[in-house]
């Protein structure tokens, strides 16, 4: 039987990046807010986080059990943690270290390509697209990462120090 902390624990880090690419995407194909490259950035620890997280459900082993949970909940901070650094370029705390980006369809002709470039937004890393009570999406996903990957690893602990 897995101890409650670690199910809880085991299910956070599943359903946090799960809960978190599904507002991203969301945003992006309901609300119109196409992500900026480091928008993308966030997105990849999340992508990992997930099947990490779901082979945890599968594991017997309670050290493989809990290192994949670990595992899931560093993806996660990871996240947080670009989370961070972009939100800091938003808000001018410091500069960015990428240049804006716009998406493209790469199977067009190449006057088609620079037509279908110039016809979708410049997407710029420095200007949030929006924003509740002044924190960016940028800026919830590192909240909500982080504060997931501290709450995970705590129960992790709880539980192997029990």
């Amino acid at each position: 039987m897995t101890p409650p902390a670690i199910a809880k624990a085991r299910l956070i880090a599943l359903l946090v990046p799960l809960a978190l690419l599904g507002g991203a995407w969301g945003s992006q194909l309901f609300g119109g807010l196409y992500p900026c490259e480091m928008c993308h950035w966030q997105r990849w620890p999340h992508y990992a986080a997930v099947p990490i997280a779901l082979a945890a459900f599968f594991v017997k082993q309670p050290f493989m059990r809990a290192t994949l949970i670990c595992l899931a909940a560093a993806s996660v901070a990871v996240s947080g943690a670009i989370g961070v650094f972009h939100a800091g370029v938003e808000y001018g705390w410091w500069p960015g270290i990428t240049g804006c980006t716009a998406t493209a369809d790469l199977g067009l002709s190449d006057a088609d390509l620079l037509n279908s470039i110039n016809d979708r937004p410049l997407i710029r890393c420095d200007e949030p697209q929006w924003t509740l009570l002044g924190v960016s999406l940028a800026g919830f996903n590192a909240i909500i990462s982080l504060g997931s990957a501290i709450l995970i690893f705590a129960l992790v602990g709880r539980r192997r120090a029990a």
